[in-house]
């Protein structure tokens, strides 16, 4: 199953899950673009939202307001659902409208080959450019010989004290894991890591689990700023066939 997590008022861009991507709200948007890999939840904090995705005719289900994470509001959303321990869950971000169906679908058969004793949690990754490695709002990731992450941060990972021929990888927003691990996860304490940088999956990386990454080629763009949004637009306006 993917589930959506979504909070009506984001700390950086308040309200941004209600901007409009070609005629419908973001999540909305983002809901649109995965319903055809698997089966679609939204979890919400807010009855208007709600409501909003019932009008689109996807299913929601309402969390409390104060979860700390999007991980922790698909967990209580699993809760509901009743799912069971071996599902496994997609978490795609509410603010990710143009992530591509194809990218999505191998990541479902890459997340159901790789988990459970393999790795705890599976992620995304792309190739970014020096430029794109300085921007803070971009999260790096380094991962070993076998592409289990080793870090995660806002900073430029790694740094380049010498020459340095390697390649940077942007982490993209989207992780799956069985609901077990999920609950798992959930019920850890906040890692002093994962408060300093602001990135849960880093209380996944000090509590010693393996989160394993699949490199993937995409044009999607996660929107965390308005001058991502701009972006965004520039982006949807020059795109074609946008489903």
């Amino acid at each position: 199953m993917i589930i959506i997590p979504t909070r009506l008022n984001s700390t950086r861009f308040p309200k941004k899950i209600l901007c409009d991507i070609g005629g419908v709200p973001m999540f909305i948007a983002t809901a649109k673009q995965v319903q055809d890999i698997d089966e679609v939840c939204i979890a919400v904090d807010d009855e208007e939202i709600l409501e909003l995705a019932k009008k689109y005719h996807f299913k929601a289900v309402l969390t409390r307001k104060d979860h700390e994470s999007g991980t922790d509001r698909i967990n209580e959303a699993c809760q509901k659902l009743a799912l069971k321990e071996d599902e496994i869950v997609i978490n795609v971000q509410a603010d990710e409208p143009f992530i591509e169906s194809k990218n999505l679908f191998l990541f479902k058969e890459f997340a159901h080959s790789c988990l459970g004793e393999k790795a705890f949690m599976a992620s995304c990754y792309k190739l970014i450019d020096q430029k794109q490695a300085n921007d803070s709002n971009l999260v790096k990731v380094v991962c070993d010989k076998d592409d289990f992450a080793l870090y995660f941060s806002r900073s430029k990972i790694p740094y380049e004290r010498e020459d340095y021929q390697g390649n940077f990888k942007g982490h993209l927003g989207i992780y799956a894991y069985s609901v077990k691990a999920l609950k798992e996860f959930c019920a850890l304490e906040n890692s002093m890591l994962e408060k300093a940088e602001k990135l849960e999956q880093l209380r996944a990386i000090e509590n010693g689990k393996k989160i394993k990454m699949l490199e993937i080629s995409t044009q999607s763009i996660g929107i965390d700023t308005q001058e991502d949004y701009e972006k965004a637009l520039k982006f949807y306006k020059n795109l074609q066939n946008f489903a």
